[in-house]
């Protein structure tokens, strides 16, 4: 199994990386600040303008240490990694089953039912402790859609038809979505997804940490040797990671959304930790994008039993075991490829 090491996660505006002997040296304002061994870093994750030596590149490159850029509000925007893991037979059998509809329908149906599953099961949680009988009605009809959305995908064959019940099941969850939230809810209202910008701290949450998702699949896909940009539920289109954002699907609700609700309704982010722009776009604070990288962190050094190896990993493992499994179905030593479902 993997060894789960540590993500480096720099925030700070003008911060400068450099290479001394075998440590990562992290300078502010040309004043060294932190020093970290290369050794203990699985990846690096820069935001917004932050520099890194051509010296400190090419030591990540050799010691599989990938560098991620990402602007100020987690959009991505260039990786610098060593050369590719795995071997062009799996990658080949990878690209011949995606091109295979049914195949890809297959994908897709295992994936979206884990999802609408994990969905659900948040919902059903939610629904046991609301005290308002009419609030908990309305989760249990949504509770029941989802249900009746899962059955359903057995009896869909096409790519297209399965992304229709995705949208329509991600549509009764987010309309209940406001719901989950039970306190502070003067200033974390939630009335429905917004990005791209996000328009309120919600969505905003939502919106940064599904970005430090995708990169931790897709990381786990290219560590396992498979194309993160070659999808089934998402097709090929230039610039996205088609199967990173496959396999992100099923981790959301669990890995993302608990948290998300987790810090509003234990006040561990508040509404002063978020800016409003002029056109109306929600930001985290410089400060605040910190604490909640942070709290992912700690997230992430939680075990939990993986329900399809019946054995304690933690958290931040997940996206690494579901893409070994995926491998391993491409390789054919499986006959499906088992999801992740939260229990």
């Amino acid at each position: 199994m993997k060894k789960l090491l540590n993500t480096l996660y720099v925030t700070t505006p003008g911060a400068y990386l450099s290479k001394e002997s075998e440590t990562v040296c992290i300078s502010i304002e040309s004043r060294p600040k932190v020093k970290l061994p290369l050794q203990a870093l699985d990846s690096i994750v820069c935001f917004g303008s932050v520099g890194c030596t051509p010296d400190l590149m090419g030591a990540c490159a050799a010691n599989d240490v990938s560098i991620s850029f990402l602007s100020d509000c987690g959009r991505f925007l260039a990786k610098v990694q060593g050369p590719v893991a795995g071997n062009v037979l799996l990658r080949r059998e990878q690209y011949r089953k995606a091109d295979n509809p049914e195949i890809a329908a297959d994908v897709a149906r295992n994936c979206i039912a884990a999802k609408l599953t994990n969905c659900r099961n948040i919902l059903l949680r939610a629904q046991r402790e609301q005290n308002d009988p009419l609030i908990a009605g309305e989760i249990m009809e949504g509770v029941d859609y989802l249900a009746n959305s899962i059955r359903d995908l057995k009896f869909r064959d096409s790519v297209d038809s399965i992304r229709g019940i995705e949208g329509d099941g991600a549509r009764q969850y987010f309309a209940l979505f406001d719901h989950l939230i039970i306190a502070q809810k003067d200033h974390f209202k939630f009335k429905g997804r917004s990005r791209r910008p996000p328009l309120d701290p919600t969505n905003t949450l939502l919106s940064f940490y599904y970005t430090i998702l995708a990169h931790d699949v897709r990381s786990a896909l290219e560590t396992v040797g498979l194309d993160p940009d070659v999808g089934y539920l998402h097709t090929d289109r230039p610039g996205r990671p088609g199967l990173a954002l496959d396999l992100m699907e099923e981790l959301r609700p669990y890995m993302v959304d608990r948290l998300v609700l987790s810090l509003i309704n234990r006040r561990q982010v508040r509404n002063a930790d978020f800016e409003i722009t002029q056109s109306g776009a929600c930001y985290l604070t410089d400060e605040a994008r910190k604490e909640i990288l942070a709290a992912y962190q700690r997230r992430k050094q939680e075990t939990i039993q993986h329900p399809f190896l019946n054995e304690k990993i933690s958290i931040g493992l997940v996206p690494h075991v579901q893409a070994m499994l995926f491998a391993r179905y491409i390789r054919g030593d499986m006959e499906d490829y088992p999801p992740f479902y939260w229990k």
